[in-house]
């Protein structure tokens, strides 16, 4: 079982400010944070969402090939979702629409081109 996910940031303010509003709407709260980074969890026995600075105080780099895939309850909602992301500053990586037979998706970038993906 997956207890939390790291994303590193470079810049913690701005990069908690697009969380706070993204995670918030899916229905997660802050429960944790220091100076050096901010935990959200979506309920008790429920994975949390890290944003961190990196501990060895390199600069924070994204993975290509890795992504967050954040599961929702319906595709308004991942519209909405990929459409506040964007709002918010993050970059489009796949818009949303129907990916198989059985998923719909949209794909972005956070601030820090941290890869997400909302899916139903």
């Amino acid at each position: 079982m997956i207890g939390y996910i790291t994303l590193g940031t470079n810049d913690l303010e701005r990069a908690c400010s697009f969380y706070d509003a993204i995670l918030g709407k899916m229905g997660a709260t802050r429960v944790f944070e220091n100076n050096r980074l901010y935990a959200w969890s979506f309920g008790e026995g429920t994975p949390l969402i890290v944003l961190n600075t990196p501990y060895n105080g390199e600069t924070a780099t994204t993975s290509n090939g890795a992504m967050v895939a954040l599961r929702v309850a319906d595709r308004e909602t991942v519209d909405n979702l990929h459409a506040l992301a964007l709002q918010l500053g993050g970059k489009d990586e796949g818009p949303p629409g129907p990916r198989g037979d059985a998923f719909y998706g949209a794909y972005c970038r956070d601030l820090d081109g941290n890869k997400l993906n909302f899916h139903c």
